[in-house]
C-alpha cells in the first residue's frame, strides 16, 4: 500500500466476504485519500468448497448473506462500492447440483444490487463463465430503474458482444494484467479478443485494476501482484488504442473517480 500511495496510485480495497469487507473500510478509514473500501460478498464464498488454482489455494466459506450486516457497511463514507458480487459458474461445491448453486448466487447478487441501489454506490461486478446470466440480471435490474450508479464490469474477461451489453446499460469495463499475457495454446482466440475489446471500447468507460495479489502483468507474471502493477496494465491499453501512458493514465483516473465518487 505504501509503494502505491508514494508512487501516487490510489485503490480499492476490495472485500469478498464478512471479514475482509470491514477490514478493507477499516483500513481505508485510516487514510485522509487514496485508500477506499468496497464491500460484498463474492459468489465463492456463497458455498464452501475448497479452490484450488494456480494462484490461490483456500476454501470457500459457505457464508449466509447477512443484509443488514453488509448494507450497514455500504453506508459508510469509506466505503465507495458494493462487491465483488456476481456469478461464478466456474468453482462448483461436489455436494451441491449446479442449480442449487446458481439459484444461491443469483439470490445473493440480487440482494447486493438491492443494497447499491438503496445507498446509491456502483457494483463492482465478478462474473465467471456466467456472462449471459449476469448481463439478464444487470439488464432487467436497470430497465426497472435500479442501480442508478451504475457499476463496473471487474477484471473483464468476456467478448466483444458481452462488452457492448455492459456499455449499453452505461457501465464501465475495467481490465487487469490479463490483456499482457500472451495468447492461450488452448484458446489463442480469446486473448485476441479481449483485446479487440480494448481497442473498440470508448476511452472514457475504461477502468484499470490489478485484481492483486492474483494476475501480476507481464514483466511480472508468476510474482506477487500488488497494486502498483497498475501501470503496466495502463501502458498496454495505451500500446493496443495507439495511445499515450499518460493519456490513459489521465482518462482511467478520471473514470474511477466519476464512477466511485472519489
Amino acid at each position: 500500500m505504501k509503494r502505491a500511495l508514494d508512487a501516487g496510485v490510489w485503490f480499492n480495497l476490495v472485500g469478498t466476504q464478512k471479514d475482509t469487507s470491514k477490514n478493507g473500510m477499516d483500513w481505508a478509514h485510516k487514510f485522509a485519500e487514496g485508500v477506499y473500501a468496497v464491500i460484498g460478498l463474492h459468489p465463492n464464498h456463497v458455498t464452501e468448497q475448497p479452490i484450488d488454482e494456480e494462484e490461490s489455494h483456500f476454501v470457500s466459506r459457505g457464508e449466509e448473506f447477512d443484509y443488514s450486516y453488509y448494507k450497514a457497511l455500504a453506508e459508510d463514507r469509506k466505503v465507495v462500492g458494493i462487491g465483488e458480487c456476481g456469478l461464478d459458474y466456474f468453482h462448483l461445491p461436489k455436494n451441491m447440483t449446479f442449480e442449487e448453486v446458481r439459484e444461491k448466487q443469483i439470490e445473493v447478487f440480487k440482494k447486493l444490487c438491492r443494497i447499491a441501489t438503496e445507498v446509491n454506490k456502483p457494483l463492482v461486478v465478478h462474473c465467471r463463465d456466467a456472462q449471459s446470466d449476469i448481463l439478464d440480471i444487470l439488464e432487467a435490474q436497470v430497465a426497472e430503474g435500479s442501480l442508478p450508479a451504475r457499476g463496473v464490469a471487474h477484471c473483464f474477461d468476456g467478448n466483444p458482444e458481452d462488452a457492448k451489453r455492459y456499455l449499453a446499460m452505461g457501465f464501465y469495463v475495467s481490465f487487469t494484467g490479463i490483456i499482457t499475457f500472451p495468447p492461450r495454446k488452448a484458446n489463442p482466440e480469446h486473448t485476441l479478443e479481449l483485446q479487440q475489446v480494448v481497442k473498440d471500447a470508448p476511452l472514457d468507460r475504461l477502468l484499470i485494476e490489478t485484481d492483486c495479489p492474483y494476475l501480476a502483468p507481464i514483466p511480472h507474471r508468476g510474482k506477487r501482484n500488488e497494486p502498483l502493477y497498475v501501470e503496466f496494465v495502463a501502458q498496454k491499453i495505451a500500446e493496443l488504442k495507439g495511445l499515450s501512458f499518460e493519456e490513459v493514465a489521465q482518462a482511467t483516473t478520471k473514470n474511477a473517480r466519476t464512477l466511485f465518487k472519489i
